[in-house]
Protein backbone atom coordinates (compact mmCIF):
# COMPACT_ATOMS: atom_id res chain seq x y z
CA UNK A 1 0.00 0.00 0.00
CA UNK A 2 0.88 3.29 -0.50
CA UNK A 3 0.71 5.69 1.87
CA UNK A 4 1.48 9.73 1.93
CA UNK A 5 3.77 11.56 4.97
CA UNK A 6 4.28 14.79 6.17
CA UNK A 7 8.10 16.28 5.19
CA UNK A 8 10.67 15.55 7.91
CA UNK A 9 13.43 17.74 9.10
CA UNK A 10 16.98 15.98 8.75
CA UNK A 11 20.56 16.75 9.99
CA UNK A 12 22.10 16.73 7.08
CA UNK A 13 46.43 -0.48 12.92
CA UNK A 14 48.26 -2.56 11.29
CA UNK A 15 51.36 -1.11 8.77
CA UNK A 16 52.86 -1.50 5.24
CA UNK A 17 56.28 -2.21 5.06
CA UNK A 18 56.47 -1.84 1.31
CA UNK A 19 54.96 1.51 -0.62
CA UNK A 20 52.03 1.18 -2.43
CA UNK A 21 50.93 2.94 -6.13
CA UNK A 22 47.71 4.19 -6.33
CA UNK A 23 46.17 3.65 -9.78
CA UNK A 24 46.56 7.33 -10.15
CA UNK A 25 50.26 7.30 -10.16
CA UNK A 26 50.66 8.43 -6.68
CA UNK A 27 53.12 6.43 -4.51
CA UNK A 28 52.15 6.21 -0.58
CA UNK A 29 54.99 5.21 1.59
CA UNK A 30 54.50 3.35 4.83
CA UNK A 31 51.82 5.62 7.04
CA UNK A 32 52.06 3.32 9.95
CA UNK A 33 53.24 6.37 12.20
CA UNK A 34 49.94 8.21 11.70
CA UNK A 35 47.43 7.84 14.93
CA UNK A 36 43.48 7.10 13.58
CA UNK A 37 41.02 10.18 15.37
CA UNK A 38 38.67 9.22 17.12
CA UNK A 39 36.09 11.02 18.94
CA UNK A 40 33.99 9.20 21.59
CA UNK A 41 31.84 10.76 24.00
CA UNK A 42 29.26 7.85 24.62
CA UNK A 43 29.78 4.96 26.90
CA UNK A 44 30.65 2.37 24.25
CA UNK A 45 30.15 -1.80 24.61
CA UNK A 46 33.06 -4.20 22.98
CA UNK A 47 31.07 -3.92 19.92
CA UNK A 48 30.32 -0.85 19.48
CA UNK A 49 34.21 0.06 19.61
CA UNK A 50 34.78 -2.48 17.44
CA UNK A 51 32.69 -0.68 15.08
CA UNK A 52 33.40 2.17 15.48
CA UNK A 53 37.14 1.46 15.18
CA UNK A 54 36.66 -0.17 11.75
CA UNK A 55 34.46 3.08 10.36
CA UNK A 56 37.31 5.58 11.72
CA UNK A 57 39.40 5.43 8.60
CA UNK A 58 43.18 7.17 8.86
CA UNK A 59 43.34 9.73 6.78
CA UNK A 60 46.85 9.58 5.09
CA UNK A 61 46.85 12.48 2.98
CA UNK A 62 44.20 14.29 0.94
CA UNK A 63 41.31 12.50 -0.39
CA UNK A 64 43.65 9.29 0.91
CA UNK A 65 42.51 7.23 3.59
CA UNK A 66 43.23 3.57 5.10
CA UNK A 67 40.92 1.15 6.87
CA UNK A 68 41.80 -2.05 8.49
CA UNK A 69 39.69 -5.51 9.16
CA UNK A 70 39.09 -7.01 12.45
CA UNK A 71 40.90 -10.16 13.40
CA UNK A 72 38.11 -12.90 12.94
CA UNK A 73 40.13 -15.49 10.66
CA UNK A 74 37.50 -15.20 8.15
CA UNK A 75 39.28 -15.90 4.40
CA UNK A 76 37.95 -12.69 2.90
CA UNK A 77 36.93 -9.04 3.93
CA UNK A 78 33.18 -8.69 4.25
CA UNK A 79 31.44 -6.55 1.99
CA UNK A 80 29.39 -4.56 3.83
CA UNK A 81 32.72 -3.45 5.89
CA UNK A 82 34.14 -2.17 3.04
CA UNK A 83 30.49 -0.18 1.39
CA UNK A 84 30.68 1.07 5.21
CA UNK A 85 34.61 2.12 5.16
CA UNK A 86 34.10 3.69 1.67
CA UNK A 87 31.15 5.89 2.18
CA UNK A 88 32.84 7.28 5.53
CA UNK A 89 36.12 7.95 3.50
CA UNK A 90 33.78 10.00 0.86
CA UNK A 91 31.46 11.62 3.32
CA UNK A 92 34.93 12.91 4.97
CA UNK A 93 35.22 15.07 2.02
CA UNK A 94 31.79 16.92 2.09
CA UNK A 95 30.45 19.28 4.56
CA UNK A 96 26.72 20.48 5.27
CA UNK A 97 25.23 18.00 2.83
CA UNK A 98 23.75 14.00 3.48
CA UNK A 99 24.32 10.84 1.48
CA UNK A 100 21.66 10.31 -0.53
CA UNK A 101 22.57 7.31 -3.07
CA UNK A 102 25.64 4.98 -3.51
CA UNK A 103 26.60 2.33 -6.00
CA UNK A 104 29.07 0.09 -5.63
CA UNK A 105 31.03 -2.94 -7.34
CA UNK A 106 32.90 -5.81 -5.86
CA UNK A 107 35.56 -6.29 -7.89
CA UNK A 108 38.27 -8.53 -6.43
CA UNK A 109 37.95 -10.51 -2.67
CA UNK A 110 39.22 -7.97 0.17
CA UNK A 111 42.37 -9.18 1.87
CA UNK A 112 41.58 -9.13 5.70
CA UNK A 113 45.60 -9.38 6.71
CA UNK A 114 46.64 -5.90 4.89
CA UNK A 115 44.89 -2.28 5.21
CA UNK A 116 42.92 -1.28 2.66
CA UNK A 117 43.10 2.35 0.87
CA UNK A 118 40.75 4.31 -0.06
CA UNK A 119 40.98 7.08 -2.89
CA UNK A 120 38.52 9.61 -3.13
CA UNK A 121 38.04 11.66 -6.22
CA UNK A 122 36.14 15.06 -5.80
CA UNK A 123 33.75 14.42 -9.04
CA UNK A 124 31.55 17.48 -8.58
CA UNK A 125 30.36 20.31 -6.24
CA UNK A 126 27.39 21.80 -7.32
CA UNK A 127 24.76 24.14 -5.38
CA UNK A 128 22.63 21.42 -4.52
CA UNK A 129 24.57 18.18 -5.43
CA UNK A 130 28.23 16.87 -4.60
CA UNK A 131 29.29 13.46 -6.52
CA UNK A 132 32.28 11.68 -5.36
CA UNK A 133 33.99 8.42 -6.49
CA UNK A 134 36.05 6.20 -4.13
CA UNK A 135 38.44 3.53 -4.98
CA UNK A 136 39.61 0.88 -2.56
CA UNK A 137 43.19 -0.61 -3.35
CA UNK A 138 45.05 -3.84 -1.91
CA UNK A 139 48.06 -5.34 -2.78
CA UNK A 140 48.31 -2.73 -6.06
CA UNK A 141 45.03 -3.49 -7.31
CA UNK A 142 41.46 -2.40 -7.26
CA UNK A 143 39.20 -4.45 -5.03
CA UNK A 144 36.01 -2.62 -5.14
CA UNK A 145 35.02 1.43 -6.11
CA UNK A 146 31.79 3.15 -4.92
CA UNK A 147 30.14 6.45 -6.16
CA UNK A 148 28.37 8.79 -3.83
CA UNK A 149 26.08 11.40 -4.40
CA UNK A 150 25.63 13.63 -1.20
CA UNK A 151 22.33 16.58 -1.19
CA UNK A 152 21.67 20.12 0.82
CA UNK A 153 18.54 19.23 3.08
CA UNK A 154 15.29 20.09 0.69
CA UNK A 155 11.85 19.64 1.28
CA UNK A 156 9.45 18.60 -1.34
CA UNK A 157 6.76 15.91 -2.33
CA UNK A 158 6.87 13.12 -0.05
CA UNK A 159 5.20 9.01 -0.06
CA UNK A 160 6.13 5.79 0.70
CA UNK A 161 5.46 2.60 0.50
CA UNK A 162 3.61 0.79 4.01
CA UNK A 163 5.75 -1.07 5.90
CA UNK A 164 5.06 -4.91 6.29
CA UNK A 165 3.13 -6.44 8.82
CA UNK A 166 5.02 -8.75 10.79
CA UNK A 167 6.15 -9.02 14.72
CA UNK A 168 7.85 -6.41 16.56
CA UNK A 169 11.45 -7.40 17.32
CA UNK A 170 10.37 -7.77 21.05
CA UNK A 171 9.73 -11.54 21.61
CA UNK A 172 11.86 -13.28 18.77
CA UNK A 173 15.04 -14.35 19.09
CA UNK A 174 18.39 -13.45 17.79
CA UNK A 175 20.99 -14.61 15.54
CA UNK A 176 23.13 -15.55 18.35
CA UNK A 177 20.77 -17.16 20.22
CA UNK A 178 19.61 -19.33 16.78
CA UNK A 179 22.85 -20.25 16.07
CA UNK A 180 23.76 -21.75 19.31
CA UNK A 181 21.43 -23.83 19.54
CA UNK A 182 22.70 -25.15 15.81
CA UNK A 183 26.53 -24.68 16.91
CA UNK A 184 27.30 -27.99 16.60
CA UNK A 185 25.65 -28.86 14.06
CA UNK A 186 27.77 -26.12 11.64
CA UNK A 187 30.58 -27.34 9.93
CA UNK A 188 33.84 -26.75 11.86
CA UNK A 189 35.67 -23.68 9.74
CA UNK A 190 31.95 -21.34 10.41
CA UNK A 191 31.84 -22.72 14.16
CA UNK A 192 34.45 -19.91 15.61
CA UNK A 193 33.10 -16.87 12.91
CA UNK A 194 29.66 -17.75 14.16
CA UNK A 195 30.35 -18.08 18.09
CA UNK A 196 31.84 -14.62 18.11
CA UNK A 197 30.38 -11.41 19.36
CA UNK A 198 29.21 -9.21 16.47
CA UNK A 199 28.40 -5.52 16.50
CA UNK A 200 25.19 -5.67 14.70
CA UNK A 201 22.00 -7.59 16.11
CA UNK A 202 20.06 -9.26 14.18
CA UNK A 203 16.10 -11.05 15.01
CA UNK A 204 14.49 -12.70 11.96
CA UNK A 205 10.93 -12.77 12.13
CA UNK A 206 10.50 -16.29 10.28
CA UNK A 207 14.09 -18.20 11.13
CA UNK A 208 14.93 -20.62 8.86
CA UNK A 209 17.16 -24.19 9.73
CA UNK A 210 20.55 -23.25 8.27
CA UNK A 211 21.27 -26.79 8.80
CA UNK A 212 19.17 -28.61 6.62
CA UNK A 213 17.30 -26.00 4.58
CA UNK A 214 14.21 -26.53 2.75
CA UNK A 215 12.26 -24.64 -0.22
CA UNK A 216 11.23 -21.48 0.89
CA UNK A 217 9.54 -18.33 -1.03
CA UNK A 218 12.56 -15.50 -1.81
CA UNK A 219 11.60 -13.20 1.16
CA UNK A 220 12.53 -12.51 4.74
CA UNK A 221 12.16 -9.82 7.11
CA UNK A 222 15.01 -9.09 9.56
CA UNK A 223 14.94 -6.64 12.49
CA UNK A 224 18.66 -5.40 12.85
CA UNK A 225 20.37 -2.60 14.79
CA UNK A 226 23.56 -1.72 15.85
CA UNK A 227 24.65 -2.63 19.73
CA UNK A 228 25.17 0.26 21.54
CA UNK A 229 24.46 3.82 21.35
CA UNK A 230 26.27 6.36 18.42
CA UNK A 231 26.18 9.83 18.43
CA UNK A 232 23.51 11.87 16.83
CA UNK A 233 25.80 12.64 13.57
CA UNK A 234 23.39 11.53 10.73
CA UNK A 235 26.32 10.48 9.17
CA UNK A 236 27.43 7.72 11.24
CA UNK A 237 24.27 6.09 11.22
CA UNK A 238 24.20 6.32 7.17
CA UNK A 239 27.51 4.38 7.18
CA UNK A 240 26.58 1.69 9.92
CA UNK A 241 23.36 1.11 8.03
CA UNK A 242 25.51 0.84 4.65
CA UNK A 243 27.55 -1.72 6.54
CA UNK A 244 24.67 -3.52 8.09
CA UNK A 245 22.79 -3.52 4.27
CA UNK A 246 25.13 -6.47 3.00
CA UNK A 247 23.95 -8.95 6.13
CA UNK A 248 21.38 -11.42 4.80
CA UNK A 249 20.15 -9.76 1.47
CA UNK A 250 22.12 -11.85 -1.21
CA UNK A 251 20.68 -15.34 1.24
CA UNK A 252 17.36 -14.44 -0.35
CA UNK A 253 17.78 -15.31 -4.00
CA UNK A 254 18.57 -19.16 -2.46
CA UNK A 255 15.82 -19.83 -0.21
CA UNK A 256 13.80 -21.24 -3.29
CA UNK A 257 16.35 -23.49 -4.06
CA UNK A 258 17.26 -25.34 -0.55
CA UNK A 259 20.63 -24.82 -0.53
CA UNK A 260 22.74 -21.62 1.64
CA UNK A 261 26.09 -20.72 2.17
CA UNK A 262 27.03 -23.88 4.92
CA UNK A 263 27.13 -25.74 1.32
CA UNK A 264 30.48 -26.25 -0.11
CA UNK A 265 28.78 -26.81 -3.13
CA UNK A 266 27.72 -22.78 -3.19
CA UNK A 267 29.80 -20.64 -4.25
CA UNK A 268 28.64 -16.68 -3.27
CA UNK A 269 30.01 -13.63 -3.14
CA UNK A 270 28.32 -9.82 -3.66
CA UNK A 271 28.59 -8.57 -7.34
CA UNK A 272 27.27 -4.65 -7.08
CA UNK A 273 25.64 -3.05 -4.20
CA UNK A 274 23.21 0.48 -4.40
CA UNK A 275 21.53 2.19 -1.03
CA UNK A 276 19.62 4.97 -1.08
CA UNK A 277 18.81 7.11 1.66
CA UNK A 278 15.11 8.77 1.78
CA UNK A 279 14.30 9.57 5.67
CA UNK A 280 16.20 10.29 8.67
CA UNK A 281 16.80 7.20 11.11
CA UNK A 282 19.12 6.26 13.57
CA UNK A 283 20.82 2.27 13.57
CA UNK A 284 21.24 2.08 16.95
CA UNK A 285 17.25 1.74 16.98
CA UNK A 286 15.32 -1.47 15.47
CA UNK A 287 14.73 -1.41 11.93
CA UNK A 288 13.08 -3.90 9.31
CA UNK A 289 15.10 -4.94 6.62
CA UNK A 290 12.07 -6.45 4.30
CA UNK A 291 13.77 -8.26 1.53
CA UNK A 292 12.72 -10.04 -1.78
CA UNK A 293 14.64 -11.78 -4.28
CA UNK A 294 12.60 -11.12 -7.91
CA UNK A 295 15.06 -13.29 -9.99
CA UNK A 296 18.05 -15.51 -10.10
CA UNK A 297 19.44 -16.87 -13.59
CA UNK A 298 22.73 -17.11 -15.12
CA UNK A 299 24.23 -17.97 -11.85
CA UNK A 300 23.51 -14.94 -10.56
CA UNK A 301 20.53 -13.65 -7.41
CA UNK A 302 19.14 -10.34 -7.46
CA UNK A 303 17.53 -9.29 -4.81
CA UNK A 304 15.96 -5.52 -2.78
CA UNK A 305 15.56 -4.54 0.21
CA UNK A 306 13.23 -2.01 2.42
CA UNK A 307 14.43 -0.61 5.68
CA UNK A 308 11.85 0.95 7.99
CA UNK A 309 12.00 1.84 11.24
CA UNK A 310 9.60 1.10 14.13
CA UNK A 311 7.13 4.22 13.40
CA UNK A 312 6.86 2.97 9.74
CA UNK A 313 8.98 5.25 8.00
CA UNK A 314 10.41 4.01 5.39
CA UNK A 315 13.85 4.79 5.77
CA UNK A 316 16.23 3.41 2.88
CA UNK A 317 16.37 0.83 -0.12
CA UNK A 318 18.75 -1.42 -1.14
CA UNK A 319 19.52 -3.68 -4.43
CA UNK A 320 21.90 -5.91 -5.16
CA UNK A 321 23.22 -8.90 -7.04
CA UNK A 322 25.41 -11.59 -6.70
CA UNK A 323 27.56 -14.49 -7.45
CA UNK A 324 25.17 -18.03 -6.69
CA UNK A 325 27.45 -20.84 -8.12
CA UNK A 326 26.22 -24.05 -7.50
CA UNK A 327 29.08 -26.51 -8.18
CA UNK A 328 28.60 -30.21 -9.37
Amino acid sequence: MWSTVTPEQSSPSQSWVTEHRLPSGKVIPDPGMLQPHVARTLPLTDQLTALLELLDLEKIEVNLFRGHSPDDRWQRVFGGQVIGQALVAASRTVEERSCHSLHAYFLRPGDPKVPILYEVDRARDGRSFTSRRVVAIQHGKQIFNLAASFQIHEQGLNHQLSIPEVPGPEGLANDVELRSRLAGDFPEKFRAYFSRSRPIELRPVAPLDLTDPAAAPPVQDVWFRVIGSLSDDPSIHQCALAYMSDMTLLDTTTNPHAINFLNPRLQAASLDHAVWFHRPFRADEWLLYSQDSPSASGARGFARGSVFDQSGALVASMAQEGLIRVHD
